[in-house]
C-alpha cells in the first residue's frame, strides 16, 4: 500500500500489513521526513545535552559522551538491550509491531531519517521478521522487545540478532538519535492491542450468532431482547437488535429463559464497550507523541511516551469481559444438555445410556473457563526499581496482551463447545425453525464440516475443526 502520511497507516491498514501486505512510502512523505530529519540535526548542534544522544540512558544519563562514543552509541543502545528469549511473538504479531513502529517514526518529532523508515518498509517487503520476545519486559517502556527488533533493523548478522523467518538485509548504520528512537514508545503493546481487538471483534459477532442459536435450542423467551429493555444503552440496543435478527421467531418454553441466556446480550454489550475503549486507546497511541526526547517546537523534550498504561488497562478490561462471555457460554451448553430445558434426550445423546453424548465436551469447556480466570487479574500493577535507583513505572502491557491472547483463544474454544452442542441439537430436532436464513446457512456450514453423525466419537477432533472454522471467520 502507498503511504503518504502517517494517518494512512490507520488501524485497517495496520491489520492488512500484519496479514502480509507491504508498504511503500510516498515521495511527499519522504520529503517531509527529510525536512524533519534536517530540523533534528540542526537542533542537536545547539541543544546542549540530549538524553540518549549525547549522554547515556537511564541511570547513565549523567554521563556525557565524546564525539567518538556518540558515533557508536546509537547501535550500542540497541544491541546491549536485546536480552529476551523465547517465547517469541508470531509472524502476524511481528509484522504488526514493525508497521506500528514505522507509523510512530513517521511523525516529525521523532526526527529520524527517511532511510530508517524505508528500512522498516524493506523488512516488511522482504519478509524479514525479527524474533521479538513476548515476555520478560520488566522496564518502563518496551526496551527489551524493541532492542530485538532494532538489532535486526540494524543488520542481524552483525549484531547477533535473529529472525523468525527470512534472512537479513545489508547492515544499516543508525544516525544520531535513531537508536534511541527505535527503543522509545510502546509500539509492541499498541500492535498487540490492535490484533487482540481485531480477533475480539470477530468473536463477538460469532458469539451473538451462537447465542441466538442456543436460545432457539432452549426455546428461550424473547423478552430479554425487547427493544424497550435497552433504554439508555445504545450498545445493548444494537446487540439485542442483532440477536432478534438472527432469531426472529421460534417456540417458547417456560416463563423465563435460563439466566445464562438472559444475561447474554448484556455480556456481549460489555465486551463491545471494552473493545471500543481499547480501540480508542490504540488510536491515541498511534497518533500521540511516543518519542523521548521528542523534537517539540524546536527543542528536545523528555516525554512519557514510554507509558503503556492505558493500553494495559484497556487489555485488562477486555480480558475480564471475555472471561465473562466464556462463563456464560459454558453455562448455556450445560442447559442444552438438560432435557428439561431443551426437550431433547439427556446430554444430547441419541441413545441415552448407550452413547454418552456431549457430557465430557461440557467438562472440557468448564476446564477452559477455570484456566481463563487465572488471566483475569489486572497486569497493570507492580512497579519495581530496575535502574540503579532511577524510578521505573512499568505498565506490563505485554503481559496484559498475552492474557488477552489467552482469553481470545479460550473463548473461541468454549464457543466451539457451545456450537457443537447447537449442531447436535439441530440434528436431533431436525432443524431450528426459528432462526433467520443467514443463521441457518451458518449452521449448515458447520454441518458441512462435521457431518450429520450423532453417535459418540472422539469429539476433540470436532472441536479442533470448529476452532479452525471460527478462526477463519465463520459467522463474521
Amino acid at each position: 500500500m502507498l503511504v503518504d502520511a502517517p494517518g494512512d497507516l490507520d488501524r485497517a491498514a495496520l491489520e492488512a500489513v500484519a496479514a502480509g501486505e507491504g508498504v511503500e512510502l510516498g515521495e511527499h512523505l519522504l520529503a517531509g521526513l527529510e525536512r524533519s530529519r534536517a530540523a533534528a540535526l540542526a537542533a542537536l548542534t545547539s541543544a546542549g545535552p540530549v538524553y540518549g544522544v549525547t549522554t547515556g540512558m537511564g541511570a547513565m544519563a549523567g554521563i556525557a559522551l565524546d564525539e567518538q562514543a556518540r558515533a557508536r552509541h546509537q547501535a550500542h543502545l540497541v544491541v546491549g538491550r536485546a536480552v529476551g528469549s523465547a517465547p517469541w511473538l508470531s509472524r502476524r504479531e511481528v509484522r504488526a509491531v514493525l508497521a506500528v513502529r514505522l507509523r510512530t517514526l513517521l511523525h516529525p518529532e521523532a526526527g529520524v531519517s527517511p532511510q530508517l523508515c524505508e528500512r522498516l518498509a524493506a523488512l516488511l517487503a522482504a519478509g524479514v521478521h525479527p524474533r521479538v520476545p513476548a515476555r520478560g519486559n520488566g522496564a518502563a517502556g518496551e526496551i527489551v522487545p524493541l532492542a530485538h527488533l532494532g538489532a535486526v533493523v540494524l543488520g542481524g548478522e552483525r549484531t547477533g540478532a535473529d529472525t523468525l523467518e527470512g534472512g537479513w538485509l545489508p547492515p544499516f548504520a543508525p544516525g544520531a538519535k535513531e537508536g534511541v528512537a527505535l527503543l522509545e514508545g510502546v509500539p509492541v503493546a499498541t500492535a498487540l492491542a490492535l490484533l487482540r481487538a481485531a480477533d475480539t471483534r470477530l468473536l463477538l459477532r460469532q458469539g451473538a450468532l451462537v447465542l441466538a442459536a442456543s436460545a432457539e435450542v432452549l426455546r428461550a423467551s424473547h423478552d430479554p431482547l425487547h427493544p424497550a429493555a435497552a433504554r439508555g444503552d445504545d450498545v445493548l440496543a444494537a446487540v439485542a437488535a442483532r440477536l432478534r435478527w438472527y432469531r426472529p421467531a421460534g417456540d417458547v418454553h417456560g416463563l423465563q429463559a435460563p439466566v445464562s441466556l438472559r444475561v447474554g446480550a448484556p455480556a456481549l454489550a460489555l465486551a463491545q464497550r471494552r473493545l471500543d475503549a481499547l480501540l480508542e486507546a490504540v488510536d491515541r497511541a498511534l497518533e500521540g507523541v511516543s518519542d523521548s526526547p521528542a523534537l517539540l517546537e524546536g527543542a528536545f523534550t523528555g516525554t512519557a511516551g514510554f507509558a503503556g498504561t492505558e493500553l494495559a488497562a484497556g487489555l485488562d478490561g477486555l480480558v475480564a469481559a471475555l472471561v465473562h462471555l466464556a462463563d456464560t457460554s459454558a453455562a448455556r451448553t450445560h442447559r442444552m444438555l438438560d432435557p428439561r430445558q431443551s426437550g431433547l434426550p439427556p446430554q444430547l445423546s441419541p441413545q441415552p445410556g448407550v452413547h454418552a453424548g456431549l457430557v465430557a465436551v461440557h467438562k472440557r469447556a468448564v476446564g477452559v473457563v477455570h484456566r481463563l480466570r487465572r488471566f483475569a487479574l489486572p497486569a497493570l500493577s507492580g512497579a519495581v526499581e530496575t535502574s540503579l535507583g532511577q524510578e521505573d513505572v512499568q505498565s506490563f502491557a505485554l503481559e496484559a496482551a498475552e492474557c488477552a491472547g489467552e482469553a481470545v483463544a479460550g473463548l473461541r474454544e468454549v464457543l466451539a463447545v457451545e456450537l457443537l452442542a447447537v449442531h447436535r441439537a439441530r440434528l436431533l430436532r431436525g432443524g431450528l425453525a426459528g432462526l433467520a436464513p443467514a443463521a441457518t446457512a451458518a449452521l449448515e456450514a458447520v454441518a458441512g464440516v462435521l457431518g450429520e453423525d450423532v453417535l459418540d466419537r472422539p469429539y476433540g477432533r470436532d472441536l479442533d475443526r470448529l476452532g479452525e472454522l471460527l478462526a477463519a471467520g465463520w459467522g463474521g
